[in-house]
């Protein structure tokens, strides 16, 4: 069973200077909330509530503001700096004390994940107790990610980054769920030729012993990185035309919590003081009312 995530919301933004210059991008907004609350209800629906967010050097002031340690989520967050983008696998040598004896989830900042099945599969991915798990999504241009290949049992049986050749259309996306031999296998690894460790070499060290397992969004789910501008305001899109549509918002951190019983009517009213007066307090009236 996994109880502990991290998010990993370090990284220069350089895709998206001037915009990152004085605001890390996980504070940017996403429609009507931070992009940093999407990654974080991805975890809280998998009922992940011991949470660690690496930031940058400095950074750590503009987070609390917004996220002082997770109590009014119902949750337990804490912070680590990261001096500087050292690859994806560095979070779980950053965070190896956070870990300890424990199973672990990451999540990608910047990635944005939605379906109707999700919560359900999320569930699932966190019952790991043994190997790896991570999430693919079917995309019509493989060569701009790390891309699997899998077998009839859902195993992966071969994982590239950005292939020039087609040999699978499911990109891995930003959500991996580890045992715990994943802070000893990090350390094992050494920097590439961008002076990075790297993703797929902590994959296939699971792959090695065929213990790297698939799951899958849906036909009807979407995953998108918000890496570039135009990526960012297309995801934002996405958001406004469900929300507006349904009525229903996606990523309401407050309503998780309500709904899973982790907070009380009387910490959501504290929530719309603590936002004043705008749409998202308006909805969160609406969640106290019922």
């Amino acid at each position: 069973m996994i109880k502990k995530g991290i998010i990993l919301a370090g990284g220069m933004g350089t895709r998206m200077s001037p915009l990152t210059k004085a605001v890390n991008k996980q504070l940017l907004p996403v429609y009507d909330k931070p992009l940093i609350y999407y990654p974080l209800s991805i975890l809280m629906l998998a009922k992940i509530r011991d949470i660690l967010i690496i930031v940058n050097k400095g950074q750590l002031n503009q987070f609390k503001k917004l996220i002082p340690n997770g109590k009014n989520f119902g949750v337990k967050i804490s912070y680590a700096e990261q001096s500087k983008p050292k690859g994806l696998p560095d979070a779980f040598i950053i965070g190896e004390k956070f870990i300890g004896n424990n199973n672990v989830a990451l999540i990608l900042g910047d990635n944005f994940f939605y379906g109707q099945n999700l919560t359900g599969k999320l569930k699932d991915c966190a019952k790991l107790s043994k190997g790896a798990k991570v999430l693919l999504h079917s995309v019509s241009k493989p060569e701009l990610y790390g891309v699997a290949k899998i077998n009839s049992k859902n195993k992966i049986v071969k994982i590239k980054e950005k292939p020039k050749k087609f040999f699978s259309n499911y990109a891995i996306t930003g959500l991996y769920f580890f045992d715990n031999k994943v802070v000893e296998f990090s350390k094992q690894l050494k920097p590439s030729s961008r002076n990075e460790i790297e993703i797929i070499d902590l994959l296939n060290k699971y792959k090695k012993s065929n213990n790297l397992h698939a799951d899958f969004i849906g036909r009807g789910g979407a995953w998108l990185d918000t890496g570039s501008i135009d990526d960012f305001y297309k995801t934002a899109s996405f958001v406004a035309a469900i929300e507006n549509r349904q009525g229903l918002k996606i990523a309401c951190v407050e309503e998780i919590a309500y709904l899973n019983n982790w907070i009380s009517r009387k910490q959501i009213q504290n929530a719309i003081k603590f936002y004043g007066k705008c749409d998202y307090s308006k909805y969160l009236k609406k969640i106290a009312s019922k």
